[in-house]
């Protein structure tokens, strides 16, 4: 083999082994996959779901075994979390983190080949709201899962980070500029940073622009966009057109100031709720994930940062049992609804839209009403509503949201289906002081939909694969390899 030949094949060899050869390091879009619902998507129908409209990156919130079996070797990278309950006892001793890596992570990578490339330790923990509950549980938890992933052999495969709220900084002079870390937990933030930074670790930050409209009733609209006409935040020579490269390059500026200019930042959750608030709509969620989805695939960054971080849009499907403690809109995070349908559409990369969920059951095509005999006057009528909805998900009647302008039977009705969907059509659900009866009519209006829930007990419980001939990354790599020693071995 002559000299050129060799090093061609050396360096073909190197590419496809490497973390940014042919395979691993395909571009493409990531995002979160909540699985707080009452009724969940099937784990395989998920992950169908993921690759057909090109995520090839998944962060979870917990170890969740159907998840994590159906994500093996599918050919999307995982970041599994660690939900905040938990720091406490992994924080207390190594080999309680010897333990949860050994059942969280090495079984899957080992027994499944799920590709997982992160642990998430906490969710949040520094968030103002917790009254500094996890303070002392955070850092010595994320050290014990690194120490612990090193036993298993991972220290270089599978990463930690931390999945911080954007609050852990601020800035006194209004700018990007000004950025620092909260005074209260700066000592902590750079302990953190420098473990991570140390291991080869990111830190990860969750930007929320949506919440910066919700809290605030004059925050100007259209800075809460990508391509709004509101006016510029003028920082030095740099004009911020949008709050979430302001808020990112806050941050940057938080690292630079304390020594860590280099330090990789993966953007954990970003996107915008389409119920729950007035703010809540299809129409500034298409608006603000499709500026956001077309930012990832040209590979745009933030005037601080020109290499574009990470991004994981949050969230993939709505999940109805989420805490509405931060507000209703919490439970409609998705870009699709809690079936797999698609609530609006966007172009995913070339003109690629949207595509749906396939493969799902549902519950008979039937709904739970106010009768049309009984009276809004009834005097159980209130607390039969109250009742419904306290066991299920009624935050589409509230003001702004999509059912919020139904009249009074109406309202009723949704909250009656709604249960009566929840607790998978028992026959006994749908009788609320005679108010209630079956319909086989569909009850939604305009934008308001009455679902019909999925049947959790018919769904298909075949496993196969869905990556599609050759499409796996480990058969396409040693497709490739073998190929190569072909090539190479004519030489």
């Amino acid at each position: 083999m002559g000299r050129r030949q060799y090093l061609l094949c050396f360096f073909l060899l190197c590419l496809i082994t490497s973390d940014r050869g042919l395979v691993k390091g395909v571009v493409g879009l990531a995002c979160n996959w909540g699985t707080q619902s009452t009724h969940p998507l099937q784990a395989n129908i998920v992950v169908k779901l993921l690759k057909e409209n090109g995520f090839n990156k998944v962060k979870l919130f917990e170890a969740d075994p159907a998840a994590l079996k159906a994500l093996g070797k599918s050919g999307i990278q995982v970041m599994v979390g660690i939900p905040n309950e938990f720091l406490a006892p992994l924080a207390s001793s190594v080999q309680v983190a010897v333990n949860w890596v050994q059942q969280n992570v090495s079984s899957y990578v080992s027994r499944y080949g799920t590709d997982i490339r992160y642990v998430a330790v906490g969710n949040e923990p520094f968030l103002q709201t917790y009254n500094d509950s996890f303070l002392n549980t955070t850092f010595p938890a994320l050290q014990n899962i690194q120490a612990a992933l090193i036993k298993a052999g991972l220290g270089r495969q599978v990463k930690i980070t931390v999945p911080l709220n954007a609050d852990v900084y601020q800035t006194e002079s209004g700018l990007p500029s000004g950025g620092d870390f909260r005074s209260d937990i700066r000592d902590l933030m750079i302990s953190i940073i420098k473990f991570l930074g140390d291991n080869n670790a990111p830190l990860t930050i969750n930007i929320y622009p949506f919440l910066s409209l919700y809290a605030d009733p004059h925050f100007p609209v259209d800075f809460a966009f990508f391509n709004g006409s509101s006016a510029p935040v003028v920082d030095g020579s740099i004009s911020y057109t949008n709050v979430f490269e302001a808020n990112f390059d806050t941050l940057i500026s938080a690292l630079e100031k304390n020594g860590f200019s280099s330090m990789p930042v993966i953007v954990g959750e970003v996107g915008w709720p389409t119920d729950g608030d007035i703010s809540a709509n299809k129409d500034y969620a298409r608006r603000f994930n499709q500026a956001l989805v077309d930012r990832i695939n040209q590979g745009q960054g933030t005037p601080k940062r020109k290499t574009p971080p990470d991004i994981y849009l949050f969230s993939l499907t709505d999940e109805d049992a989420k805490s509405v403690r931060p507000g209703n809109f919490e439970r409609h995070w998705g870009i699709f609804y809690y079936d797999g349908a698609i609530k609006y559409q966007l172009d995913m990369g070339n003109g690629k839209p949207l595509v749906p969920a396939k493969g799902v059951k549902y519950l008979a095509r039937q709904w739970c009403v106010m009768s049309p005999e009984a009276s809004i006057s009834h005097p159980n009528l209130t607390s039969s509503v109250d009742y419904a909805c306290s066991y299920a998900d009624c935050t589409s009647l509230g003001y702004g949201s999509s059912c919020g302008t139904l009249d009074a039977k109406s309202n009723a009705s949704y909250a009656f289906n709604v249960y009566y969907q929840t607790v998978d059509q028992r026959k006994d659900a749908c009788s609320f002081s005679n108010l209630s009866t079956l319909t086989k009519i569909d009850p939604s209006q305009n934008s308001c939909r009455f679902e019909i829930m999925i049947d959790l007990g018919t769904h298909e419980t075949t496993r196969r694969s869905f990556a599609g001939r050759n499409e796996n990354p480990a058969t396409v790599m040693a497709f490739i390899s073998a190929l190569i020693l072909i090539i190479c071995g004519a030489y």
